[in-house]
């Protein structure tokens, strides 16, 4: 079993947009987290993206896009010498009540099944508390959140009670040094 890094999408890689990220388009990988990615030194990891896409449960864009823009994503990481081994999306809307939308821990542990994933020895980044909330669900590690995309809006709201420890950094970059260093990985 391999212990994994999961990754929230809009605001860890990609900039958030107001509107969803409603195609190919509008999506702006930020530099740094390709460069990230792209660290030997996480090759004991599995790197697994995360995201909750509820534009499709609302009916404003398609489960095939949705699929296509996160294919597209990895595929551009890729190109340029980072690493994500798999994109998995909850297309649900918060009304669903389904298992999969962060913050349940449904995408990690479909994810830990799919991939023989140790989830205690994984950890989940993200930038919202929700991200945190399933790191916690799934029983990782450890869980990051980052002050990119919603990151520091939302260290300024309360945190959601149960959250067990978890560590708040810049930007991805900062968060995978944060693992490698917790980890002890040279």
């Amino acid at each position: 079993m391999f212990p994994a890094i999961f990754l929230d999408r809009d605001g860890v890689l990609i900039e958030n947009q107001a509107n969803y990220v409603r195609d190919w388009s509008q999506v702006e990988v930020f530099p740094e987290a390709i460069v990230a990615l792209s660290d030997p030194k996480l090759d004991t990891y599995k790197i697994v993206v995360v995201t909750n896409q509820s534009a499709v449960g609302r009916g404003i864009i398609s489960i095939e896009t949705a699929i296509s823009i996160n294919d597209r994503l990895v595929g551009v990481v890729r190109d340029r010498s980072g690493r994500l081994d798999n994109a998995y999306i909850c297309p649900h809307s918060p009304d669903d009540d389904c298992d999969c939308r962060k913050p349940k821990p449904g995408l990690l542990l479909q994810a830990a099944e799919e991939m023989s994933l140790d989830l205690k020895r994984s950890w989940m980044i993200g930038d919202a508390w929700s991200d945190v909330e399933a790191g916690h669900a799934a029983g990782v590690r450890g869980t990051i959140i980052i002050k990119t995309g919603r990151g520091e809006e939302q260290l300024s709201l309360s945190r959601p009670k149960g959250n067990g420890n978890y560590f708040i950094c810049n930007n991805l970059s900062h968060a995978l040094k944060t693992i490698l260093e917790f980890d002890n990985v040279d």
